[in-house]
């Protein structure tokens, strides 16, 4: 989809959506599993757009 791409067609980041880290927990047979989500911080390292062309 064009929404989601650079103009050379690369893949765009949304890290505001998807930055975490997540886990699936089973409750059981008869429950809905819970989903657990983890926002990642990063200290040392700046969060940026990669181009593999």
């Amino acid at each position: 989809r064009e929404e989601y791409q650079t103009p050379e067609g690369e893949a765009l980041r949304d890290d505001d959506k998807f930055m975490y880290v997540a886990a699936w927990e089973w409750k059981g047979e008869d429950q809905a599993a819970a989903l657990h989500k983890e926002a990642l911080e990063y200290e040392e390292v700046k969060v940026t757009q990669r181009s593999y062309k």
